[in-house]
C-alpha cells in the first residue's frame, strides 16, 4: 500500500478550532460494518447505541500543560515544549532551536521557571535542565500553574487571550484524566461528560481504564512511500490488572470491547493474550495497525476524524477497510462534520 492511498481532500474550514459545547453535543457518525449502514446521531446518545454488558475502554492519560514561552538573555523570544523527563533531564522541543547554544539559559513564563539547554539532539530537540528556583514545587506542579496546553498545530491560537487559554486548559483534557504524561489528548475521550459516563453505567455498560501517554510522534508525518516501511514512534502504556479482569468478565458475559480512541486500541492490541483477552503489563509500544492486520481484542471503536496520510487513519482502516473509511469520510465532509481533535466523532460497530 502506498502513502497516497490514504489521502483525501480536506477543506480548511472543516478543521474544528473549538470544542462542542457541551462536550457530548458533538455529532456522531455511526457505522455498522457488517451491514454497511450508517446513521447520524449525537455523542450523548451513546447509551442507546451500545448494549448492556459492553465494556468501554478509556485512556486516562493526563495532558501536561508543557508549552512554555520565554526569552533569551538577549531578549529574543523562545518557546519550549517539554516532552518527557528521564533521570531529571527533560527532552524538549526548543524554537528557535537552531540559534541556541549548549549551556544557554532561558527564562520562562515571566520568571516562573527557567531552563538550561544542556545538549542538542536532532532537529529542534534538546535535553534541558529545569531550574525551579526557590519555589519548592515540582516541574509538573509548576507546569500546572504556569504552562500552556500543547495544542496541535492545526488549532490556531497564536498568543491566545487568558479566557481562551483557560477554556483550552479544561477542554483539551478528558474529564477522567488522572495519569500525567501526555503531550496530546486522547481526543475521542474529550466528548464524555460525567453525566454521560453515569448514564452509560446505569444502562449496564461497564467502563475500565488503561493509560497510553500520547507522544509528539502522533503528529509526525509518514514519509515512507510504502507504508509497510514506516517506522512507528513509541509510546508508554500501562494496562492494569483491573482492566484485564474487566475484559475477561466482558467476554464471559458476551459483551463487546469498545475502545474509546485509537490510543486505547494500541494498548489493548499490544497486550493481546489470545482468545480476545489481554494480559496486564506496562512498557513502550510501537504497534502499527494498518489494513490487513486483524485486531485480536477490539470489537468496536469510538474515534474522531483523522488527518490524511496519518497512522491513525491507517489504524481505523484496519477495522473497516481503507476504501470504506475514505467513503465514510467523504460522506462526513458532505454532511459538514467537524474534523480532528476538537471535531466530531465516529462510532464503528461490528
Amino acid at each position: 500500500m502506498k502513502l497516497s492511498d490514504f489521502d483525501y481532500e480536506l477543506p480548511e474550514e472543516r478543521i474544528a478550532q473549538s470544542a462542542a459545547e457541551p462536550r457530548d453535543s458533538a455529532r456522531l457518525f455511526v457505522h455498522r460494518i457488517a451491514a454497511d449502514t450508517s446513521e447520524h446521531r449525537r455523542v450523548r446518545e451513546l447509551p442507546d447505541l451500545l448494549a448492556p454488558g459492553d465494556l468501554l475502554v478509556l485512556n486516562d492519560t493526563r495532558v501536561l500543560p508543557s508549552r512554555l514561552l520565554g526569552r533569551r538573555a538577549s531578549g529574543g523570544k523562545v518557546e519550549v515544549l517539554l516532552l518527557e523527563a528521564r533521570a531529571g533531564v527533560w527532552r524538549a522541543l526548543v524554537r528557535p532551536g537552531g540559534r541556541m547554544r549548549e549551556g544557554e539559559r532561558v527564562e520562562l513564563e515571566n520568571g516562573a521557571l527557567a531552563a538550561r539547554l544542556a545538549r542538542r539532539l536532532e532537529g529542534p530537540e534538546w535535553e534541558v535542565e529545569i531550574d525551579l528556583g526557590a519555589s519548592g514545587a515540582s516541574v509538573e506542579e509548576l507546569l500546572e500553574r504556569h504552562g500552556r496546553m500543547p495544542l496541535p498545530p492545526y488549532i490556531r491560537r497564536g498568543e491566545a487571550d487568558a479566557d481562551t487559554a483557560a477554556i483550552d486548559r479544561e477542554r483539551y483534557q478528558t474529564v477522567y484524566a488522572r495519569e500525567r504524561g501526555a503531550v496530546a489528548a486522547p481526543t475521542a475521550g474529550l466528548h464524555f461528560t460525567s453525566e454521560l459516563l453515569a448514564a452509560l453505567e446505569a444502562r449496564g455498560i461497564q467502563q475500565t481504564h488503561v493509560t497510553l501517554h500520547v507522544g509528539l510522534g502522533t503528529f509526525q508525518p509518514v514519509t515512507a512511500e510504502h507504508i509497510e516501511e514506516h517506522v512507528m514512534h513509541s509510546e508508554r502504556y500501562v494496562l492494569p490488572e483491573s482492566a484485564e479482569r474487566a475484559l475477561r468478565a466482558a467476554r464471559e458475559r458476551g459483551g463487546r470491547v469498545v475502545a474509546v480512541g485509537t490510543t486505547s486500541v494500541r494498548v489493548l492490541e499490544s497486550c493481546a493474550a489470545g482468545g480476545g483477552l489481554v494480559r496486564a503489563g506496562s512498557g513502550e509500544t510501537r504497534i502499527f495497525l494498518k489494513p490487513g492486520d486483524r485486531l485480536q481484542v477490539v470489537d468496536a471503536l469510538l474515534t474522531n476524524f483523522h488527518l490524511p496520510r496519518s497512522t491513525l487513519l491507517m489504524l481505523v482502516s484496519a477495522i473497516a477497510g481503507r476504501e470504506r473509511i475514505l467513503r465514510l469520510y467523504a460522506e462526513a465532509l458532505a454532511r459538514e462534520y467537524r474534523f480532528f481533535s476538537y471535531g466530531d466523532a465516529m462510532l464503528l460497530l461490528p
